[in-house]
């Protein structure tokens, strides 16, 4: 404890970085299926010291939240056995690839987002050292190379083979608007957040379920055989992005129920994203909110995500006539859900979706009230 004290006292940061978590209204799991989301930066984030040190390769990089010191030596960059350790290695070994610019320097990691929420701590994490570590070495890396590198450092040293979703509303948002990400062709599109008179508000279930991490990549997986099926008759289907729902169906004897659900899902929350762009910009919430619901229950039912604590927040929210859209958000099997809240109802309703989880599920629900923001950015 003293030699971390000791490290931060002494600390002259010479940078310092803002990188948000994100929050994602519509399209879930669609991004790694090369399809349509419609994410946007939140107003709670990582925040990076960063300064150079006098030696060629050596690093120190410490965690408020854990309180522990990260030696690296990037010249034996290799994977740690805790996983936050692998966020910062993760970018370090992928900068390495195509630049040498990189030498000695040490960072402060200070974190406004709760760990497990689904609002992607993991790729403000990756996100924000690598913009940092771009503009201190003057690395001349644009905004699309960070976020690809960042996704790479997830998929090669994490494991987890995400969408670039995460990292692209980290890096690419803008205050007060929603990115319509398109995942195959990376064009996107700003949409006016304005959801007045409804406020944005987070609700974290507190529970983080094992299947989390296993259970991403099996839908992966799932969604891949789905398209080696169909590839195997219409050659230029390359992902669930160029399925129909009647090409779907055309191969619906040759799928188990549980792949032609996966798939089903997808098709239908694609279509619901680029709706739901459409209801937004014509101002109609409703409609919005609507949509939410049914991507909540084909992640529920059909992509099999969800679980009792994520559904229990739906089912509540359905009983408010001031709540107009709810659904979980991220990976799934706890986290957050996103709703849509009559300003002038938040705070009773607060109050009572509290105290009925608590007597649900025996456990403290979180909350917290947030708004479309910028993406990275050096603070000035």
């Amino acid at each position: 404890m003293a030699i971390n004290k000791s490290f931060v006292k002494g600390f002259k940061s010479e940078l310092v970085v803002h990188s948000p978590g994100r929050i994602n209204f519509i399209g879930e799991h669609t991004d790694y299926n090369n399809g349509f989301v419609m994410p946007t930066a939140i107003d709670k984030k990582i925040i990076f010291s960063l300064q150079k040190n006098d030696s060629n390769h050596l690093c120190k990089v410490y965690s408020s939240t854990y309180d522990k010191i990260l030696t690296i030596n990037l010249n034996r960059l290799k994977p740690s056995t805790e996983e936050w350790e692998n966020y910062i290695v993760g970018v370090l070994s992928e900068i390495s690839k195509i630049s040498d610019r990189v030498k000695g320097f040490d960072c402060i990691i200070d974190s406004q987002l709760p760990i497990g929420a689904g609002i992607s701590s993991s790729a403000a994490l990756e996100c924000g050292l690598a913009y940092g570590l771009n503009e201190l070495f003057n690395l001349n890396l644009s905004k699309i190379e960070l976020v690809e590198l960042s996704q790479r450092a997830e998929h090669n040293y994490v494991g987890t083979k995400c969408g670039i979703m995460d990292q692209f509303a980290s890096v690419m948002s803008e205050d007060k608007k929603v990115i319509l990400l398109d995942c195959k062709s990376k064009h996107y599109r700003l949409i006016d957040a304005n959801f007045e008179p409804y406020k944005v508000l987070l609700l974290n279930t507190n529970v983080s379920h094992n299947l989390a991490s296993s259970e991403y990549n099996t839908r992966r997986e799932e969604c891949e055989r789905v398209i080696e099926i169909i590839s195997k008759t219409y050659n230029k289907v390359k992902s669930l992005r160029d399925v129909t729902k009647s090409m779907l169906d055309e191969f619906r004897d040759d799928l188990t129920d549980v792949l032609y659900q996966r798939a089903y899902y997808i098709i239908e929350e694609n279509n619901r994203v680029l709706r739901a762009s459409e209801l937004l910009e014509k101002g109609d919430l409703e409609s919005f909110g609507e949509l939410m619901y049914q991507s909540h229950r084909g992640l529920q039912h059909k992509y099999e995500v969800s679980c009792p604590e994520l559904d229990f927040l739906v089912d509540f929210s359905e009983d408010y006539e001031r709540v107009i859209g709810c659904r979980m958000m991220g990976g799934g099997f706890g986290g957050c859900t996103i709703n849509l809240v009559h300003a002038d109802s938040v705070s009773d309703y607060i109050l009572n979706v509290k105290k009925a989880y608590k007597k649900q599920f025996e456990i403290d629900l979180t909350s917290f009230i947030t708004v479309p923001s910028p993406g990275t950015l050096i603070q000035s």
